[in-house]
């Protein structure tokens, strides 16, 4: 099975989780899919105080959440992105939003203005209208995207994701 994978970085509010659902929503009607989010300041919540989950997970034990229709694993520990992928196991694509200086593919999100500080860790940006290109000097190295093109995304991750 040939898995891909590919990373997503950029500023706050830049539409890094916009633009992945829907690259997501995309690949998902051939491919499987999976998703990994970095919490960098660990403000992400996946129970509401009182339920059993909850309590379960302030516990500091790992701990499944099993439903019909899904399955959440807690964890208290970090997880390196090879226990992540040997985690999920069935998926065609990956897709990571954060963890800057993992060893993937990276398509930088901006709007407004780039933060050029992304550069080094990037092989693509993706842009829209309120970003003046010309005001930056961008590597030749590195792909400009339409950040409203989700199918010239998609073709660019087919033809630079990892094989993991």
């Amino acid at each position: 099975m040939k898995r891909f994978a590919v990373a997503f970085t950029g500023p706050s509010n830049s539409g890094k989780t916009t633009l992945i659902v829907k690259i997501a929503e995309k690949l998902i009607l051939n491919h499987e899919v999976a998703i990994v989010k970095h919490d960098p300041k660990d403000k992400a919540r996946f129970d509401t105080e009182g339920k059993d989950s909850y309590k379960f997970t302030q516990t500091g034990a790992h701990t499944v959440v099993v439903s019909d229709n899904k399955t959440t694993y807690f964890s208290p520990k970090s997880k390196t992105i090879d226990e992540i992928v040997d985690m999920v196991k069935d998926f065609d694509y990956l897709l990571v939003e954060g963890l800057k200086t993992l060893p993937l593919p990276r398509i930088a999100i901006f709007r407004e203005k780039i933060d050029e500080s992304y550069l080094p860790y990037s092989e693509a940006i993706a842009i829209d209208e309120s970003v003046d290109i010309s005001a930056y000097e961008i590597p030749d190295r590195i792909s400009v995207l339409d950040l409203n093109d989700t199918d010239a995304i998609i073709a660019w991750i087919e033809k630079n994701a990892k094989q993991i």
